[in-house]
């Protein structure tokens, strides 16, 4: 497949549409697809027949499982790390391409969203899920931290469910994406062809009307107690410890899903999100990410996740350190240092095109 293939672009009528399609990988981003993208959003910026921009994934499965986790992992091994900063630097200048963008964005997340999927879906102006939708950021199971704007997302959801999702790495079907933010509108999967092809003559807010529905019952909501007060605590240590004393099943195995994550990567995450909780814009957070990111690109966990879950697919990662208590303070606050001359630096310019 040639990169102009990997995203399929065409308009019609009022709509301008952009279909990730690398449906054998789940529509897993790489560069060449992050550039594409942002070529696409520049000539339909200026397109005044276009009104509104529409974000889907081909095939079955899923909108996008992701970034090229497997590229990073050999970036990684390799020991230069040169093309996996060059990747995340035009990546998360596209995600706040696309929250600012000048109109409005339809993204479709049906089926699997997850990482790199969540950036280029849930900073739009409208994020349809579906019964089919599972959304999630997964990246403490593979020694990595959410980035693509994740952490300001779940920094900013109801409560402490984010740092749930955020630290657990647990999908979430409609309802629970749209009570934490990751979602606005539920459609039926059966209608979301038409829904799509709608927009091509319609108002935006009249085809929602005409095909928006109810969605189904979540999950999170009826475990709001133990979530908010168990996520509450200051330390990784001390949630899974409240995480295990809560008298709930669903805690109990929150726990032990804490316990297979990295620990540098938990605690990494749980100082990222309540850092971004305090940042004021989604350029001051992605900054922050790329940060986290570039750091996390020399971990050996990140390398040896990639292996465990992707690669060698053994599902059992051999973290180091493998204790939570052996994870020095020292390690975490290193994550958020500045990286000088290499920094992202959107929160001085708002983004433009790459």
């Amino acid at each position: 497949m040639s990169d102009d293939d990997s995203v399929l672009l065409h308009t019609e009528g009022r709509a301008g549409y952009l279909t990730l399609n690398r449906p054998r990988a789940l529509n897993a981003l790489n560069h060449a697809m992050v550039r594409r993208i942002d070529e696409a959003l520049t000539v339909w910026e200026h397109d005044p027949a276009v009104a509104t921009v529409v974000i889907g994934g081909a095939g079955t499965r899923g909108l996008c499982a992701g970034g090229d986790i497997r590229s990073i992992h050999d970036d990684a091994r390799a020991g230069g790390g040169e093309a996996s900063r060059a990747f995340w630097r035009d990546e998360y200048r596209l995600n706040a391409r696309i929250a600012r963008y000048a109109k409005p964005t339809v993204a479709l997340m049906d089926g699997i969203v997850m990482g790199g999927g969540v950036g280029v879906s849930a900073h739009g102006d409208v994020r349809v899920v579906t019964d089919r939708s599972r959304i999630a950021m997964p990246e403490t199971g593979i020694g990595f931290v959410p980035d693509v704007g994740g952490t300001y997302l779940l920094s900013r959801a109801p409560g402490e469910v984010g740092t749930h999702l955020a630290l657990t790495g647990d999908a979430v079907g409609a309802a629970d994406a749209l009570l934490c933010g990751l979602a606005d509108h539920f459609l039926p999967s059966e209608r979301l062809p038409e829904f799509g092809a709608a927009l091509a003559g319609s108002e935006l807010p009249d085809a929602l009307r005409r095909f928006a529905a109810p969605a189904p019952g979540g999950e999170l909501a009826a475990h709001r107690g133990w979530i908010d007060a168990c996520y509450a605590a200051g330390t990784v240590e001390e949630i899974v410890d409240r995480l295990e004393r809560a008298g709930e099943q669903g805690a109990k195995e929150a726990a032990a899903t804490l316990l297979s994550r990295s620990p540098t990567a938990l605690k990494v995450t749980l100082a990222a999100l309540r850092r971004a909780r305090a940042l004021g814009t989604l350029e001051e957070v992605l900054d922050q990410e790329y940060c986290v990111s570039c750091t996390a690109l020399g971990s050996p966990d990140l390398v040896e996740g990639v292996r465990a879950q992707i690669i060698d697919k053994d599902r059992n990662p051999r973290w180091s350190p493998s204790r939570l208590q052996d994870v020095p303070a020292a390690e975490v606050d290193r994550h958020f240092r500045p990286l000088g001359a290499a920094e992202l630096g959107l929160a001085q310019s708002r983004p433009t095109a790459l």
